[in-house]
């Protein structure tokens, strides 16, 4: 599956325009990762980031989201597993491990990304000049964007083996790219 057709996919699965923005965000971050991970994977990592949240607006529940997706995804039979696996690990009650870099990577850019955009929202520039010390010091206000698991975003982060702030300066500059597709 190309990344044109994960994000046709996307929108005939997620009318939401606030959860579609999650996921070109993600997307966005995961392109930069995989520029330096697997380059030659850029497109499936796209992907990934893409379709990781597709069924979640239509089967939200924890017996739901991602099984049923990847299923789908799986029965169409153009993505590849590596894919469907990393859709699987980004949610922890999957119990999927998260084994590969690819899916790693999507674990930790979630939360992150999510994150990101909720701190560019309430800026006045939006993403165009917010940095990673004013998402570090929001990260501290649990009352701000209380939705998003802190923890996950450390777990990610040390699985990476990468500094925080290296993470979220490659993270916001991803999705500062990306800004028409995410909406912030």
């Amino acid at each position: 599956m190309t990344p044109d057709q994960a994000r046709t996919l996307m929108h005939e699965w997620v009318a939401s325009e606030s959860l579609r923005g999650h996921m070109e965000a993600v997307a966005a971050c995961m392109s930069d990762h995989a520029a330096i991970h697997a380059p030659e994977e850029v497109d499936d990592w796209v992907v990934a980031g893409l379709l990781h949240d597709f069924d979640y607006e239509k089967h939200p529940t924890e017996a739901e989201h991602p099984f049923v997706g990847v299923e789908y995804l799986r029965s169409r039979g153009d993505v590849n597993e590596p894919i469907l696996q990393a859709i699987l690990g980004h949610a922890l009650y999957s119990g999927v491990e998260r084994d590969t870099p690819m899916a790693k990577n999507l674990f930790a850019c979630d939360e992150l990304a999510g994150f990101i955009v909720a701190c560019a929202k309430v800026r006045p520039n939006g993403i165009g000049d917010l940095k990673s010390k004013s998402v570090k010091k929001k990260l501290k206000d649990k009352k701000f964007a209380a939705a998003v698991s802190r923890s996950d975003i450390a777990v990610g982060i040390e699985a990476l083996g990468v500094d925080q702030t290296e993470h979220i300066d490659r993270c916001i500059n991803a999705i500062r790219a990306a800004a028409d597709r995410v909406g912030c």
